[in-house]
């Protein structure tokens, strides 16, 4: 099938009654556009397409007999009116008339209008008269849009002039007008994807970068030029040949990816959705081994987009100027190279950034001129021209750059704007042959939400805020950046830290290796180079050891402190993990993970302090929350004899884990309720939520006499009021009650939003547990995004000397998982002491420590016996959750 053979098909319909016959044209259309994807240029398939629908829409309205109304014009308008379709765009339509129309007339419009709805065109129309559209469209910046790009499909040639005429005059809009309001929508339209492309899930057509960005240069130009074809502009001064060469391969690479993805929803679909990320990538060529596919697709997209976005920040800040008739207000000589034109930093002569030399002392120039705003479009095209010209020599490679570099890298302001700009521009990726490759790397999974040299930006500007007056949220930061001697080189682990991802192996280890190189070639000291690689090689470790392991046990401080080494290597090491943390995904960081984190440093520098006598540390903290709590409560007024009883009956682990504030809650709410709750009925169990206690969210506490599966029940509860346990501290006390602390957030990883939720959870705990047998219902479903994301099962094992054993466990992070491993641990008589819950995107990577019936670590049966049971169970989540 080819384009001329689907007119000739249309053609040969006789009548509007043979639905069979248009339907079936319409089929064989998308038909066509499938197979001929793969061979034919999509420029081709998208003119196609609208001339197609040209053929169909023009031979319909000729079986209606409305070519022979007088006065009536059939419009294409917005992207149909460019004459370009994507496979289910939508199709614009603007049926115009001199008057009000005829009642035999508009029988026969909303009859044409209705066959399209019933041959399933995804058809956007409006019925005006030229006094109607005109008046909407003075308005409306949307009518006004769509207008500029319309065309006439048949009708009075007059009739479609004279609207012209008067919606592109300066009566409805005025090219200035037009163009405020354009970019003030763009701005608007950026913000709502946070400024970024770098998205999980990107919108082939309004993403900042995209097809919308391209489409509003297209749209200023008519609107001022009246160009209808991009070459023009090159005419007027504002895009070499070349620019505008680029931008429309950047546009047929994005029209290639959208109409891919419209081919796979089967739908007008702009959102590139995981859902259909690995069938995109595969329909493109990029393979069909879904992971790796679609990172190699999206690093191509992200590429794309930042060439997009340079483009269209060149073009609409010359239209600044020059559609508003502005003149430069404020210019300021900052050397014979640069000036300062309104806050924008542009050349004085067309070498001003003509060498690798150059671009890198421009860089400099910008961070000794804090009133430095912007670039001015000269400043983009001088700084992509250089960077093109030496596309086959790394900057690196010169000995001069290499020293001007580490002049940037040590300067006070240089990650102020200035990286920005190294970043945005592509002059680290024209420096660094390493950095080049992780330009626009994408992972495929729900924990990165960037690419990875998007990440690290983010990275080091979160570092760079520790440095700032402004900074409030990070005071210790703070002080630790402050007081460093060498700011560069916690800013160097911070550049180095991911710059291996993508490569077989250990990206820490290769990464230590590369900074290594690095340091090497940039004469940095030994001592500094072994501080960064170390760094670079153990930017993860913190992170770790403070979501996966038990910070209060002594033994893992110890074996902590003892890879740190010095209260130098713990500053740098916090400070890079906490920003590492924070830049890998906005949702990620909150007050638990904020706590565990501090947690760990204060108790590592008090261990350090000690000389790692890490058992010590923990025997002050006894002692010390012991006395802290004992204050509290005696404020409170409460027996101290009472509070004695409660005390005895609890190990020291309970103290070192505790903040004294949580002590005194716990022992308040305990012993109420053996005054009260259990005399009344000794089998009760006490539920209290409080919001106000543990920083990092809400505490939940449990205490009564145990009884079988009580985590399982508690965790399938919590997941369905779509709340995550993130800590479970799991006891019993000396003389056999179960003692339960469980520190619990929303899903989205905030606190708990009002006492109303708090209060809810306790009756829900509570009906739960006092229904034995009874399992919860649990009816959340598995995220839409987690479906396309394969997380192997992985269960492992660790006997701690003879006392508990500590099980890692990853799996996809689907709803129940939690309740379903609390009842295999119940099925095979398995005690749970701790539980550390970590969410790592879609990944849950959770830690348990366990003992068996006696008490001890568990044999190697009982790990057998213990894996089969939890995969057994963890399948059962799998096919309750297959969509």
């Amino acid at each position: 099938m080819s384009l001329q053979k689907l007119i000739a098909q249309v053609e040969q319909i006789s009548s509007v009654e043979d639905l069979p016959a248009i339907k079936q044209c319409v089929q064989d259309s998308y038909h066509w556009l499938d197979t001929a994807f793969d061979t034919a240029p999509v420029n081709q398939l998208v003119t196609g397409r609208a001339q197609f629908v040209d053929a169909l829409l023009l031979h319909l309205w000729h079986l209606l007999r409305l070519d022979e109304v007088n006065d009536l014009a059939l419009c294409a308008v917005g992207g149909y009116g460019r004459g370009h379709l994507q496979p289910y765009s939508d199709i614009d339509l603007l049926i115009i008339s001199r008057r009000e129309l005829q009642p035999s007339t508009q029988d026969k419009v909303s009859q044409f209008i209705t066959l399209l709805w019933d041959i399933r065109l995804d058809v956007g129309q409006a019925v005006r008269t030229i006094k109607e559209t005109v008046s909407l469209a003075k308005d409306d910046i949307s009518i006004a849009t769509n207008l500029i790009e319309s065309r006439l499909l048949m009708g009075n040639e007059r009739l479609f002039e004279s609207l012209l005429e008067e919606t592109h005059g300066r009566q409805t809009w005025s090219s200035q007008d037009f163009f405020v309001a354009k970019y003030d929508e763009q701005k608007a339209r950026h913000a709502k994807f946070n400024g970024t492309s770098y998205n999980l899930e990107p919108n082939i057509k309004e993403n900042p970068g995209c097809l919308r960005d391209i489409q509003s240069i297209g749209w200023v130009a008519k609107k001022h030029f009246k160009e209808y074809d991009g070459w023009n502009l090159v005419g007027h001064g504002y895009f070499t040949e070349d620019e505008h060469s680029e931008l429309i391969r950047c546009r047929m690479h994005l029209w290639r990816l959208r109409f891919a993805l419209h081919l796979i929803a089967g739908r007008s679909e702009n959102r590139l959705l995981f859902d259909y990320q690995p069938e995109v990538a595969e329909r493109l060529g990029y393979g069909n081994e879904a992971k790796t596919s679609v990172e190699r697709m999206m690093r191509d997209f992200f590429r794309t987009v930042r060439r997009v976005s340079e483009l269209n920040k060149m073009l609409l800040h010359r239209f600044r100027y020059d559609m508003l008739n502005q003149s430069v207000q404020h210019q300021h000589i900052i050397n014979d190279d640069f000036w300062l034109l309104d806050g924008m930093i542009a050349p004085r002569h067309e070498k001003a950034i003509n060498t690798p030399e150059a671009v890198l002392q421009f860089l400099q120039v910008v961070a000794d001129t804090p009133e430095v705003i912007g670039l001015d479009t000269d400043t983009i095209r001088q700084l992509r021209n250089t960077r093109r010209a030496f596309e086959n020599e790394y900057f690196i490679e010169r000995e001069a750059c290499r020293k001007q570099i580490m002049v940037l890298f040590r300067h006070p302001r240089f990650f102020d704007y200035a990286w920005d700009i190294m970043h945005q521009y592509g002059v680290l990726q024209s420096y660094l042959p390493e950095w080049d490759k992780i330009v626009g790397m994408m992972q495929f999974d729900l924990f990165h939400a960037y690419t990875v040299d998007e990440h690290t930006h983010r990275l080091v500007k979160h570092i760079n805020h520790y440095f700032s007056l402004k900074n409030r949220e990070f005071p210790r930061c703070g002080r630790i950046a402050r007081n460093l001697d060498k700011p560069e080189l916690l800013y160097l682990a911070a550049i180095f830290h991911d710059i291996a991802k993508g490569r077989n192996g250990d990206h820490s280890v290769l990464g230590a290796e590369d900074v290594l190189s690095f340091c090497a070639r940039h004469d940095i000291g030994d001592n500094d180079t072994r501080l960064v690689a170390w760094l670079v090689e153990n930017h993860l470790l913190m992170s770790m050891v403070a979501q996966r392991r038990d910070i209060y046990d002594p033994d893992v401080i110890n074996e902590f402190a003892t890879i740190v080494r010095s209260q130098n290597h713990l500053n740098l090491l916090y400070s890079l993990t906490l920003a590492d943390i924070r830049a890998t995904n906005d949702n990620l960081w909150n007050d638990w993970k904020a706590s565990l984190l501090r947690e760990l440093y204060l108790m590592t520098q008090k261990a350090l302090d000690n000389g790692l006598q890490c058992q010590a540390t923990i025997n002050e903290r006894v002692e010390q929350h012991k006395i802290l709590a004992g204050q509290l409560l005696k404020e409170r007024g409460e027996d101290q004899e009472k509070i004695d009883v409660f005390w005895s009956r609890m190990d020291d682990d309970y103290f070192v884990r505790f903040k004294p504030a949580q002590i005194a809650w716990h022992s308040r709410e305990i012993i109420q309720a053996e005054q009260s709750l259990f005399l009344e009925d000794p089998d009760n169990l006490l539920i209290r939520a409080n919001d106000d206690i543990a920083k990092g969210g809400t505490e939940i506490l449990i205490y009564g006499k145990d009884r079988q599966a009580l985590f399982a029940q508690v965790a399938s509860v919590l997941d369905s009021r779509n709340c995550s346990i993130h800590d479970a501290h799991i006891t019993v006390t000396r003389d056999g009650y179960v003692f339960d602390s469980m520190l619990v957030l929303e899903n989205d990883g905030s606190r708990l939003s009002s006492k109303s939720r708090t209060d809810t959870l306790e009756e829900a705990i509570l009906n739960q547990l006092n229904k034995p047998g009874f399992a919860h219902d649990n009816k959340r479903k598995l995220p839409r995004q987690m479906r396309q994301l394969d997380v192997p099962t992985k269960v492992r094992f660790f006997n701690i000397a003879d006392e508990y054993t500590l099980i890692e466990l990853e799996a996809l992070d689907a709803p129940g998982i939690l309740a379903k491993v609390g009842h295999a641990f119940v099925d095979k008589n398995v005690t749970l002491k701790l539980a550390k819950i970590a969410t790592i995107g879609e990944r849950a990577e959770d830690v348990f420590i366990v003992t068996n019936e006696q008490g001890n670590a568990l044999t190697p049966d009982q790990q057998v016996e213990l894996k089969k049971q939890i995969l057994y169970k963890l399948d059962q989540l799998e096919d309750i959750n297959i969509p």
